[in-house]
């Protein structure tokens, strides 16, 4: 299958996207019930859900699917069929959609490592971009995302869901009224158990599965159903590390609550891959700390072994009480009452005197009833896309740069086996050559990150 090069698209692309470009922010904003047509890319797993949350939306249609496994398109195409009544045509090469004056955005739910060249070439043709979590592979990709969505002034909606939920916006929103009074420190515990991935041999490639896309910028390697679909991400050329796969989205939310919109300064992050003879390259236990410049703690814990139910539990410390997730968020408020304990020595009671905590339950948080604070992920991404302004996301894409470089960050600690020290204003990680190299990665050609979107 011929295809061309990035070069090659601008070259034939660019002035009509930019002319396309203008024409939707001009109707989007003219009209906000005008039809939005959506190139939903990557439908495995996460994008039929993409296609089922899109279907329930008003003047939104699916008019386009795409996957480099062709095999999956006609349950796909039935799906939307059955949901909205159109039929969407289907491609897989996102380049090809690109060019279309007919799609106005593209959602992403193909594999990480294809996240930042796809949303890049995505802004660059004119489009809005819905992108999963993580947003990017490396951290240095992160950045050009922004760039790219800034430059061509694109709506980018970053897939970390948890900050659309209702009960997760009522929560940060009492942290930063301070009702809980300073907020010092936050954690996450975040269990998913999941099945051994196993050994897998070598196979020639299934038909109808384009393989050489589906690595994209990844190193080439020889077929295995292990480095396919969602084995891909358990393997350190393609895969983020659970933390950066699920653990995202909690990491998400105590970086909002604790009111941070800045990199942290250290990051250490140790574990384990235990009990488990497999492909796995991956670690299936992660434990860390995440330090910011005014001393305000992110501590963490993601396993995929057998532990207590904690589908991402969260805490939130303040000087004066204490927030949690567990069932439901509960929040906590308490004073210090002093008590002295005689001695029978004599010696000065002063001394002996203990702090008792005495906690009472406090007013947890309250949900807007208004309908915005309804409104789904997917929904706020269209609204945003009709606004035509950015501070109406929920989920900027600068906000999940922000996020995801921390699970990062997390992985290359693990990696190198020790604590990183990082420079926020330069993005690069302090007095340590072999871990500052893993802020970004080798391409394989044609899938090359650009130095200047």
């Amino acid at each position: 299958m011929s295809r061309t090069t990035r070069r090659d698209f601008l070259a034939q692309a660019g002035s009509t996207a930019v002319a396309a470009a203008a024409s939707r922010t001009t109707r989007a904003q003219n009209s906000p019930n005008d039809r939005i047509n959506v190139a939903v890319v990557g439908f495995h797993w996460r994008g039929m859900e993409h296609i089922q949350e899109y279907a329930k939306l008003p003047n939104v249609r699916i008019a386009a699917l795409c996957d480099v496994d062709e095999r999956l398109f006609p349950h796909a195409v039935a799906e939307v069929e059955k949901l909205t009544g159109h039929r969407p045509i289907t491609e897989v090469d996102l380049r090809r959609l690109l060019d279309r004056k007919d799609i106005d955005a593209v959602s992403l739910a193909t594999p990480d490592y294809w996240h930042a060249l796809q949303t890049i070439w995505a802004c660059q043709a004119g489009k809005d971009v819905y992108v999963e979590k993580p947003i990017s592979f490396t951290v240095t990709e992160g950045r050009r995302m922004i760039e790219a969505a800034r430059k061509y002034n694109r709506i980018v909606q970053a897939g970390t869901q948890y900050r659309s939920e209702p009960p997760n916006r009522a929560a940060v929103r009492l942290l930063h009224e301070g009702k809980l009074g300073k907020v010092y420190r936050a954690s996450t515990d975040f269990s998913r158990p999941r099945m051994s991935i196993g050994r897998q041999k070598e196979t020639a490639v299934p038909p109808g599965v384009h393989w050489d896309l589906y690595l994209g910028p990844s190193p080439m390697r020889p077929f295995t159903l292990n480095r396919f679909h969602y084995g891909w991400h358990y393997f350190w050329e393609t895969g983020p590390s659970e933390l950066g796969n699920i653990g995202i989205h909690t990491l998400d939310v105590c970086r909002w609550g604790l009111g941070k919109r800045e990199h942290p300064v250290k990051v250490h992050c140790t574990g384990g891959k235990f009990f488990d003879d497999s492909d796995q390259e991956t670690p299936n236990l992660q434990i860390g700390t995440i330090e910011y410049a005014d001393g305000s703690l992110l501590n963490f814990e993601v396993t995929n072994l057998l532990a207590p139910s904690r589908n991402g539990g969260m805490m939130f410390y303040g000087s004066e009480g204490y927030l949690a997730s567990n069932d439901g968020w509960k929040a906590f408020r308490g004073t210090m009452t002093r008590r002295k304990r005689p001695h029978p020595a004599g010696v000065d009671e002063a001394l002996m005197d203990v702090s008792f905590p005495q906690m009472t339950y406090a007013p947890g948080p309250k949900i807007d009833p208004t309908a915005e604070s309804q409104i789904s992920h997917f929904g706020n991404f269209i609204a945003a896309m009709r606004s035509r302004k950015v501070e109406d996301l929920h989920a900027d894409i600068e906000e999940g740069h922000l996020s995801t470089t921390l699970a990062q960050l997390a992985k290359i600690s693990y990696r190198v086996g020790r604590k990183l020290v990082f420079d926020p204003k330069t993005e690069t990680i302090t007095g340590d050559a072999e871990a500052n190299r893993m802020l970004t990665r080798q391409y394989r050609n044609p899938y090359v990150l650009p130095d200047k979107v």
